[in-house]
């Protein structure tokens, strides 16, 4: 398709399609992506995370939210550019990675990751990416930018704050949705494997002073 006949079908829109994506990004794919994160919790916590791959794989979780929560704080606060996209691009990447890393841990803990499980998952994987693509369909020209290596733009690899801010009313919300649907149960979790770990420990402690007593019996 030339860019006449884009430009063309783009002229039949009967809304502004940029301004639709943004709120959509803001206000449905955002908030959306804690949902799956949420189900995905209520998972590991019926298969009994903490008594199969346990606290190593709970902190592979907390590494994975941090791959997407940097890039997504950033973009919240500052302009889209190609130091901002080199990031949200390399936290992708990273991600993907840290997610094949994350299910072989599981299958290989002996952990049951069910076929929902991986219907969520995907989810997971396809949210972010959905929104880094429809981002950088809205600033073709930062892409551009990043291509050229920023050639031309004294802004291009510095952090910009946003022109047009945010309200705080939003950012409150997704900081309390945050902390409500992520932290609170993933930071539940990292504590439910550290502790059943410590149980471990101390009944193996037990077990070997009980050898020890029988044998000096």
């Amino acid at each position: 398709m030339s860019r006449d006949q884009a430009a063309e079908i783009a002229r039949d829109a009967t809304v502004d399609v940029g301004d639709v994506t943004t709120r959509f990004l803001l206000y449905g794919l955002l908030p959306g992506w804690f949902l799956p994160g949420l189900a995905d919790w209520a998972m590991h916590r019926r298969t009994r995370i903490e008594d199969t791959a346990g606290t190593k794989e709970s902190l592979i979780h907390s590494l994975m939210m941090a791959e997407v929560g940097l890039p997504i704080a950033l973009t919240l606060r500052y302009e889209i550019n190609p130091l901002l996209l080199t990031v949200q691009l390399g936290a992708a990447a990273v991600h993907e990675a840290t997610a094949l890393w994350d299910v072989r841990t599981a299958v290989d803990s002996d952990r049951d990751v069910k076929p929902i499980e991986q219907h969520v998952h995907s989810f997971l994987e396809s949210l972010p990416l959905g929104g880094l693509t429809s981002l950088m369909c809205l600033h073709a020209d930062q892409v551009r930018s990043l291509l050229r290596g920023g050639r031309g733009d004294p802004d291009a690899w510095r952090l910009v704050p946003r022109r047009r801010p945010l309200s705080p009313g939003y950012l409150a919300g997704i900081g309390l949705a945050i902390g409500a649907y992520v932290l609170l149960p993933y930071g539940e979790e990292l504590l439910r494997c550290r502790r059943a770990a410590r149980d471990r420990k101390r009944r193996a402690r037990a077990a070997k002073a009980a050898v020890r007593a029988g044998k000096g019996s």
